[in-house]
C-alpha cells in the first residue's frame, strides 16, 4: 500500500495583487492534524512603492502562524501589540474567542521594494480552548530548536519533534518543521497520526516516486515513508492529531455554524459602532477595516 493518502497542489488566489498558492482547506482533505489552512505566500518581487496592505480583520477559534524565507510583515493587532517579522522568525497569534489584527509592509521596505516569500498558516484550537483569551508571541529565529540529521537541517517552528520543544505555547499535539536539506538527505518524519510534506523548492522522492515544488503530500497513518530529496530543498513538515470536524469561513473557524454566525454579527456590530466598547476593536493606528464579504 502507499505511504500517501493523496497529494494537494495549490489553488492560486490574488489576495489584491498578491498572489498566493492555497493548499489547505481542501475539498478532499479539510485539515491534517489541527492545521485547517495553508497559503504559500509568493515568492513575489514588489517593486519599489509597492507592498502589502491587508487591513484590519477578525479571526476567533484558531492560531495564525506566520513564517518568511524572504522578505519582512509588520503585524499589528487589537491587543495593542506590533511587531515586524522577517525570515526565520516566529508570530503566533491565538485568536481564542476573538482579535483583530492587520498585515502590512513597512514604509524602509515598500520604498525600496522587497521580495516576500513565505508560509501563512492556521492552526484550530480543541473546544475547550476555542474561547480563551486572545494572545500574541514573537519568537526569534535564534530561540527556535534545531534538529540536523543526515543533510537536512531542521527548524521547530511549533509543538515537539525529536525530542525538542519549541517555545510558542500550543493547544494540541502538534509538530511543525521548517527543513533545508542538500541533495540525497534523507528526511524523518516524527511519530504523530497525521502527517504531511509540503515542498517549497526542489524536490523529493517518497518510496521512489518524485514530489516536485509546490505539492504537499499527506501520509497514512501509521505509514512509514522513506523520504530522500533529490535536490537541495526547502520543505515543510506539519502535523499532529486530529481535532474533529471544523467549519472555516472566511477568518473564522468553529465547530458549530451557531458560532460563527455569531461572530459575523459581533463583527458587522462593532464596526457599526466604530469599534468602540465593543466586541471587536482595531489595532491602535488603524482606521480601515475588512468588512464581512458578503457585505
Amino acid at each position: 500500500m502507499s505511504s500517501i493518502e493523496i497529494v494537494i497542489e495549490p489553488r492560486t488566489r490574488d489576495l489584491g495583487g498578491f498572489t498566493v498558492g492555497r493548499v489547505l482547506p481542501f475539498a478532499k482533505r479539510r485539515m491534517v492534524g489541527p492545521f485547517i489552512f495553508f497559503d504559500e505566500m509568493g515568492p513575489a518581487d514588489f517593486a519599489p512603492g509597492k507592498g502589502i496592505d491587508v487591513r484590519p480583520h477578525p479571526h476567533i477559534g484558531l492560531a495564525t502562524v506566520t513564517y518568511l524565507f524572504d522578505g519582512e510583515i509588520r503585524h499589528r493587532d487589537s491587543l495593542g501589540y506590533d511587531q515586524v517579522i522577517r525570515p526565520g522568525d516566529v508570530n503566533w497569534m491565538t485568536a481564542g474567542r476573538g482579535i483583530a489584527h492587520s498585515e502590512r509592509t513597512d514604509e524602509g521596505p515598500r520604498q525600496s521594494g522587497q521580495k516576500l516569500h513565505g508560509i501563512q498558516s492556521w492552526v484550530a484550537l480543541p473546544e475547550a480552548d476555542a474561547e480563551c483569551a486572545p494572545s500574541f508571541h514573537h519568537h526569534p529565529k535564534e530561540t527556535l530548536p534545531v534538529i540536523e540529521r543526515d543533510g537536512a537541517v531542521m527548524r521547530l517552528i511549533a509543538g515537539e519533534a525529536f525530542g525538542e520543544t519549541a517555545p510558542v505555547k500550543t493547544y494540541s499535539p502538534i509538530f511543525y518543521l521548517g527543513v533545508e536539506a542538500v541533495a540525497g538527505a534523507t528526511i524523518p518524519l516524527p511519530d504523530y497520526e497525521e502527517r504531511a510534506i509540503y515542498v517549497v523548492t526542489g524536490s523529493v522522492s517518497v518510496d521512489d516516486e518524485p514530489y516536485d515544488a509546490g505539492k504537499m503530500a499527506v501520509f497514512a497513518p501509521g505509514a512509514e515513508p522513506v523520504i530522500k530529496t533529490t535536490d537541495a530543498s526547502r520543505l515543510m513538515l506539519l502535523g499532529g492529531a486530529p481535532l474533529g470536524k471544523r467549519i472555516i469561513w472566511w477568518n473564522l473557524v468553529a465547530a458549530s455554524k451557531a458560532r460563527i454566525d455569531q461572530a459575523k454579527k459581533d463583527w458587522r456590530a462593532s464596526a457599526d459602532v466604530g469599534f468602540k466598547d465593543s466586541v471587536f476593536s482595531l489595532p491602535p493606528d488603524e482606521e480601515e477595516f475588512i468588512p464581512l464579504p458578503e457585505e
